[in-house]
């Protein structure tokens, strides 16, 4: 009985069966993050200041580097520049291609959708369970830098740790979105994942590499780093018009991947 009410809600079935994943993934991020949080102290000495020295302005900016002695500047430089993101980006990639692509790869999607749930009803729900991994996910984040915070010297308050972890999770979701978009128009997982790698790539490059350029600084703008890491939510708090722009361009994701899932013809 207890199995039956579950597959008929998608979302709780959804939850339960990515539970130890979804926990997995919070133990191994927060003890990078704690890792990486653990090191600040002895960054934050004048050698280090010296040898950064060497490097032009611009070259910090691209690797996140320009203020690596304050606890801020660190944790944005080493743990919130590339590692977590990189994290968070092949955790979104598996989110996304699970949504739908990985049943119907498998030729499981349609005895799925012969029980009494619609296409759309099972796509949204779960992008539903997604996000409560992605939560899980940040806030193993979150944990990792509270408990690191004194230790480690951070002398940060729970609220910027919280404010940086929302912005991690609107990234992660944006991306998610792209993979269940991309999965649910071609129905396998591989293009999916590729998708989510790619655009991962190129959007980064859009946000740290390129604006060395000469006049091409606007391109950052049009990457989801720049609006997931530019306000640095770890000192100004959450920006909400940054937000905005990540959940706009998630529901455009979503709802495109949904029509079309909604449309076209399921492979058996």
């Amino acid at each position: 009985m207890r199995g039956r009410a579950m597959l008929r809600n998608v979302f709780t079935k959804a939850v339960w069966d990515q539970r130890r994943s979804f926990l997995a993934w919070a133990v191994a991020v927060g003890l990078v993050v704690a890792m990486y949080a653990a090191f600040y102290p002895s960054m934050n000495t004048p050698e280090m200041a010296r040898s950064l020295e060497a490097f032009s302005p611009e070259v910090l900016r691209a690797m996140g580097m320009t203020d690596v002695s304050s606890p801020v500047g660190y944790l944005e430089s080493s743990v919130f520049a590339l590692v977590v993101p990189i994290l968070v980006l092949v955790f979104a990639a598996g989110l996304g291609a699970r949504t739908v692509a990985a049943d119907e790869e498998t030729g499981t999607l349609d005895l799925v959708l012969a029980h009494p749930v619609g296409r759309v009803a099972l796509a949204l729900e779960r992008l539903a369970a997604a996000l409560v991994g992605m939560l899980v996910f940040c806030a193993g984040v979150w944990l990792a830098l509270v408990a690191t915070n004194g230790p480690a010297e951070l002398d940060l308050g729970a609220g910027d740790h919280a404010a940086m972890a929302v912005h991690l999770a609107m990234l992660g979701m944006t991306f998610t979105a792209l993979g269940f978009a991309v999965g649910a128009v071609t129905g396998r997982r591989a293009p999916a994942v590729g998708a989510v790698a790619v655009v991962g790539v190129v959007a980064y490059a859009c946000n740290t590499v390129v604006p060395m350029i000469e006049g091409m600084g606007w391109v950052r703008r049009a990457s989801a780093f720049y609006y997931y890491a530019e306000s640095s939510p770890l000192r100004g708090g959450v920006d909400l018009g940054h937000l905005g722009v990540l959940l706009a361009a998630t529901l455009v994701l979503v709802g495109a991947g949904t029509v079309v899932f909604d449309r076209r013809d399921i492979a058996t």
